[in-house]
């Protein structure tokens, strides 16, 4: 039970409910017992010594205690399940408040399918457990106990006879439980991963169709399935080799009453009442010992989510908040520094080494180099997607690492290349990043970033409904809507992510001059693979595997044998009369100096 003591500050706080549903089952079960002393009057007061004038009192009193033992499992229905619900409400909560906070660490293995499992099919089986499964265990127990207590007072001799293959059921039960949670793990396991492919294939379902491999994702589904059919085969056949041991030992019971009890009839020493009464509770007590395979099934299910859950909810959280983390003042100025900074990824080379840059307030600074050159990284250090290993990052001369991850985020508006569009109106994306905002505000950051006249040609303009992720809308036009989100927030540091790698030339050249407007006053770092999105920059900073190979304004870098020049020369190979290049000597004595 170490599993549902770890959930107890979720079910803890209704335990009166949980008392009440516990109460009402045990009256439901006490009422229970009524039923074969019933038998017993009927058999031998009413029958066999013709006392028929106890019929009506015997027969309202049946009314009664079923109408009252109905209220009770009314009561116990009600409670436990609004005792489930509100259990599962706040593990929903919980694990969905986790989840915001995580690192990006740990989205970096995550799978989508596996935490929608955890968060719908896991919290369903907890749900089930807590609200009913619980308190069927205990009433199972409280009707051994009864029962058993009943019998004893009948016969004593007959109940411990009877009672010769109860250890053997439990026996039995117990290995089961042994044998069928390890199955049920594996179950949860393969149905997750069921999902993840089911979740891939929808996300990426344009790039399966471009590349007409509709078959290969078919038979990769099928895998899986089949992987989560034999699971569920392997939990049938357990299931099937149980039921017939727990019912023959059931059974067993049953004939060693006959016998035994049919001989004391005959010799007088119990009546005929006090054994169909004794045959009754037999059954009252061996069918819940038979069905123990049930709330086994239902504990073990249990469990195995409240691992997975438990799991997600102690998962450890890579970038917090220092214990006395400080906030940043209002009148933040936007001076960056990186002071010798490295990293590295999990079981990775380096993506950052040695990286040293003062960025003073307003300045723009351009990240060049390869795929994999630590271009991005260097940008998820500054915003604390990562903490640094070696080295220091301050903003206004304050280490980030002592400030609070809302507070410095607050001053930072990225535009990653990789567009993200919630399933809203165009309005709504824009004004995702501010809490409060006016219309003339997005309609004044939509202009800027050159969106406004074609989310007006929009049927709905401003109030269109996007698709998941941005469908119906052009990789330009969602590249323009992250942009008018950035601007929006108005922010001291603007992160630009190869922000117009999807856009034409034309709007490139438009937007950027709307830029210009934006970063006046503000720091902001450039990542681009053209040129022309780097050439304004104050300081360009050239990386390779992590480290810094040139650094340098636009004219002092092409002037010089390196990688930026080999860059420019292919990117303007077909505009060799551009007069952008100036006098190289000139420039190599410059940079010389």
């Amino acid at each position: 039970m170490d599993i549902f003591r770890q959930l107890k500050p979720y079910y803890w706080p209704d335990r009166r409910l949980l008392a009440l549903s516990i109460f009402a089952l045990m009256c439901t079960t006490a009422l229970g017992l009524a039923y074969p002393n019933m038998l017993r009057i009927l058999i031998d007061d009413v029958i066999r010594n013709e006392n028929y004038g106890l019929v009506p009192a015997l027969s309202l009193t049946v009314v009664g205690v079923i109408a009252l033992k109905a209220s009770m499992q009314f009561v116990h229905g009600l409670t436990g399940g609004r005792l489930g619900n509100r259990v599962s409400y706040r593990l929903r909560n919980s694990l969905y408040k986790k989840l915001q906070y995580l690192s990006f660490q740990y989205y970096d293995t995550a799978k989508t399918g596996d935490l929608m499992s955890r968060l719908t099919a896991d919290l369903e089986a907890i749900r089930n457990f807590v609200g009913f499964g619980f308190a069927q265990i205990l009433n199972m127990f409280l009707m051994v106990i009864f029962g058993g207590a009943m019998m004893l007072s009948i016969h004593w001799q007959l109940t411990l006879v009877t009672f010769v293959s109860i250890p053997f059921l439990v026996f039995t039960a117990l290995k089961f439980e042994r044998k069928i949670h390890p199955e049920f793990r594996e179950m949860r396991q393969a149905m997750s991963k069921l999902t993840t492919a089911v979740q891939e294939n929808i996300t990426g379902v344009r790039t399966v169709k471009s590349f007409a491999r509709e078959g290969h994702e078919v038979e990769k589904f099928s895998l899986r399935n089949e992987e989560y059919k034999a699971n569920q085969i392997g939990v049938a056949f357990t299931w099937g080799s149980y039921f017939p041991v727990m019912e023959l030992l059931a059974s067993l019971c049953v004939v060693v009453l006959l016998v035994f009890g049919g001989s004391l009839v005959i010799r007088g020493s119990l009546s005929l009442g006090e054994l169909v009464a004794f045959f009754s509770m037999t059954w009252y007590i061996v069918g819940p010992m038979w069905g123990l395979g049930f709330h086994i099934n239902n504990y073990t299910q249990s469990k195995a989510s409240g691992e997975r859950v438990l799991e997600l909810l102690n998962q450890h959280i890579h970038v917090k908040d220092a214990e006395h983390a400080l906030s940043l003042p209002d009148d933040v100025q936007g001076h960056v520094r990186f002071d010798n900074v490295s990293f590295h990824y999990p079981d990775k080379a380096p993506a950052v080494k040695n990286l040293s840059l003062d960025a003073p307030p307003g300045t723009v600074i351009g990240l060049l180099g390869a795929t994999g050159s630590g271009k991005s990284t260097v940008i998820q250090l500054l915003m604390r997607a990562y903490n640094v290993q070696e080295g220091r990052i301050t903003l206004d001369g304050r280490d980030i690492r002592n400030l609070s991850l809302e507070s410095l985020r607050s001053q930072i508006a990225p535009v990653f290349q990789e567009t993200f569009l919630f399933s809203a109106s165009i309005r709504e994306n824009i004004a995702y990043g501010v809490a409060e905002i006016d219309m003339d505000a997005v309609i004044r950051a939509a202009k800027l970033a050159k969106a406004h006249d074609f989310i007006t040609e929009l049927p709905l303009g401003y109030d269109t409904v996007v698709g998941e992720r941005g469908m119906g809308l052009s990789g330009g036009q969602k590249q323009r809507i992250a942009i008018a989100r950035a601007l929006l927030r108005n922010p001291r540091i603007l992160i630009l992510d190869d922000s117009t790698s999807a856009v034409d030339m034309e709007t490139e050249h438009e937007i950027q001059a709307g830029f210009k407007e934006v970063m006046a006053g503000r720091t902001t770092f450039i990542i681009a693979h053209r040129i022309s999105s780097l050439r304004h920059a104050d300081e360009i900073i050239v990386l390779n595997r992590g480290a810094v190979i040139q650094r340098g304004t636009h004219d002092e870098l092409i002037a010089v044998p390196g990688h930026y020049r080999d860059t420019y020369d292919i990117q303007y190979a077909d505009r060799p009369g551009d007069g952008d290049r100036p006098d190289r000597s000139k420039a190599e004595r410059r940079v010389a100096k």
